[in-house]
């Protein structure tokens, strides 16, 4: 069999000394790998693969049809909406993605940024730098408001396993817990309870979302949204950069509507330079690498060669159905 991997550079840049291989992928099938393929690019690399292992390479209807022998497409991430689910099976085609694989890292990326932004040791540490601590007059120094987590109140929506680490950190550091869901967990722990949405943005001093981007939900996040949470609460998103109208936060945050945001994912990746977010001292904005810890990475590998290969096998695992 012959397969293709159309963007491989994300899972395997090759930037670390130890970093990925796909050759485990290339002891089940013919494998070719690409680091990146545009959209003209798509068909002829294909060719007559039956196989595809896609990220974020859109495989749609209109390239499903100009491959009759397609038989399946492995996406390396937990969110499959690049793919048409629809005609993956009318054509018999599988699908398949990478479920609950960086729980963990994304979860700790999540408090990191909470930290960042209220005990913010790099700001600090350019101030050591620039001389500001040698020249102080007293033992210590500091000029920046600092918060203590511990009391304070995290609103998570969205519970499922990117969620359900994220509040078990947040009880870790002593905080409050509250979360929307739209399907409600058979239990909670001590110190989380589930809250209507306006509950949550009103008792809330960090919003973090954790729901998938559907066609219901896109730009949810906007201003009047936004006009809910309290003027000292900050938004985190490590989701999907399509939850947010990035115009009505950026009218937020200039406005002090809300304290500060900070963000992995963007509607646009990479962003255009008249982004009105790129630019607000507010606005903490990293490049969607949440997911991208060494650990997390090579269990997407490990689970795109297992699902390849329960495939190959005739009994397909982490099949998505449309």
């Amino acid at each position: 069999m012959k397969a293709v991997v159309l963007d491989g550079y994300s899972l395997n840049p090759g930037l670390f000394a130890e970093d990925l291989s796909w050759e485990a992928l290339g002891k089940l099938a013919q494998v070719t790998v690409f680091e990146r393929t545009a959209p003209y690019q798509l068909l002829e690399r294909i060719g007559n693969a039956e196989a595809i292992i896609t990220n974020k390479v859109v495989i749609d209807r209109q390239v499903m049809q100009a491959l009759p022998q397609l038989k399946y497409i492995g996406v390396t991430a937990t969110g499959y909406n690049v793919v048409d689910l629809l005609a993956a099976a009318e054509m018999d085609v599988v699908v398949t993605n990478i479920p609950a694989y960086g729980s963990s890292s994304v979860a700790q990326f999540v408090f990191a940024q909470i930290l960042s932004m209220i005990q913010p040791v790099s700001y600090y540490h350019n101030k050591v730098q620039s001389g500001h601590w040698s020249k102080a007059p007293d033992f210590c120094f500091y000029d920046h408001a600092m918060l203590e987590l511990a009391g304070l109140t995290l609103g998570v929506i969205g519970y499922g396993a990117i969620g359900q680490q994220v509040a078990k950190i947040a009880r870790a550091f002593d905080m409050k817990v509250c979360i929307y869901s739209r399907s409600q967990a058979l239990e909670l722990n001590p110190g989380m309870d589930y809250v209507e949405m306006t509950g949550l943005l009103h008792c809330s001093d960090f919003v973090s979302v954790h729901c998938p981007l559907t066609s219901d939900n896109a730009g949810f996040i906007d201003s009047q949204w936004l006009a809910q949470m309290k003027s000292s609460a900050f938004l985190i998103n490590t989701a999907r950069g399509g939850l947010v109208n990035e115009k009505d936060l950026a009218d937020c945050l200039i406005n002090k509507v809300i304290a500060g945001a900070a963000l992995d994912v963007l509607s646009e990746e990479p962003p255009s330079l008249d982004n009105p977010l790129l630019d607000l001292p507010t606005c903490f904005i990293t490049p969607h690498i949440a997911w991208a810890t060494t650990a997390a990475r090579k269990r997407v590998m490990a689970i795109t060669v297992s699902n390849f290969k329960s495939f190959c096998l005739g009994v397909p695992v982490n099949q998505v159905l449309s």
